[in-house]
């Protein structure tokens, strides 16, 4: 007979990550439509790379709040864990938006770097300024205290790349201010965009393995039977392991114990869960005796 534990610790931290993200997303949203003025105006690809990124993490973040409120909604008979995994694929969703800004900004470097135009440095300046500040106060927000949650990652790797772009850009100003060479602007859009590849695939790699059902982070099944067997008296087999996570806040198991004889059964089982908890941190488990 199998006994289940239904926690969700990660639940705790919803309101704060919720919070977080919709912080981030207002200021992000607010200075956006300066930096395509301000890119247009001055003919700054690197202003007008970070302005795209900024309209495609306000979507994000937007989408993250979105997916974290979602998320709090109770489970029903259709989803018995509730909308918890809404937030996963808004995480494997900001990732993929990452590949296809990078792509973006690498083409039009290309065309920048064939065919160089007039760029005025001054204004760049100001508004590369703007930006690095609005990104900093949105990067400290989402990186404040400790979050595992994935989207908060994501929205943060997202606020990440823009503050790099607004170094790049802040760079590429003063550069083009006091020399004058404005392939500094495309070149530097191109190394933001290598930092943003490593940062989306990082976010696509994690998001998917949950998605694909992997076993959470630090999670073995091998270290799990091994462990079973030398810390719980009683236990002659330890077999169907499956591990997951419904979220990273959310790691599950099932498995199947096979108990010695004379051994009491309910006593064992709680002492594998009491195991499972204080060893591998895992509150939701499913132990059937064989």
């Amino acid at each position: 007979m199998a006994n289940h534990d239904h926690d969700a610790p990660g639940h705790s931290h919803v309101p704060k990550n919720e919070f977080k993200i919709a912080i981030a997303a207002l200021l992000t949203g607010s200075f956006m439509f300066a930096e395509v003025i301000g890119g247009v105006v001055s003919g700054s690809l690197a202003l007008i790379a970070d302005a795209g990124h900024m309209l495609t993490d306000f979507a994000s973040l937007v989408l993250a709040w979105g997916a974290i409120r979602l998320g709090r909604r109770p489970a029903d008979w259709k989803l018995t864990f509730g909308f918890d995994r809404f937030s996963i694929l808004a995480a494997l969703v900001n990732g993929l938006t990452l590949f296809a800004i990078a792509i973006w900004i690498t083409i039009e470097a290309i065309k920048r770097i064939s065919n160089p135009q007039e760029i005025l440095g001054g204004m760049m300046l100001w508004v590369a300024l703007g930006g690095l500040a609005v990104n900093l106060v949105a990067f400290w927000v989402l990186t404040r205290g400790e979050s595992d949650n994935l989207n908060v990652r994501a929205a943060a790797l997202h606020v990440a790349g823009d503050l790099l772009g607004s170094v790049a850009a802040l760079v590429a100003a003063l550069v083009i201010i006091f020399t004058g060479w404005t392939p500094i602007d495309p070149i530097l859009s191109v190394v933001v965009v290598l930092i943003i590849l490593r940062s989306a695939w990082a976010v696509v790699r994690e998001s998917g393995h949950i998605l694909l059902e992997g076993a959470p982070a630090g999670i073995d099944r091998r270290d799990v039977t091994k462990v079973l067997m030398n810390d719980v008296p009683g236990i002659r087999k330890v077999d169907h392991i499956h591990a997951w996570s419904v979220t990273q806040e959310r790691p599950m198991i099932t498995l199947e114990i096979e108990v010695s004889a004379g051994e009491n059964a309910q006593k064992v089982k709680s002492q594998v869960k009491d195991v499972l908890k204080s060893r591998f941190k895992i509150d939701h488990s499913t132990v059937e005796i064989v």
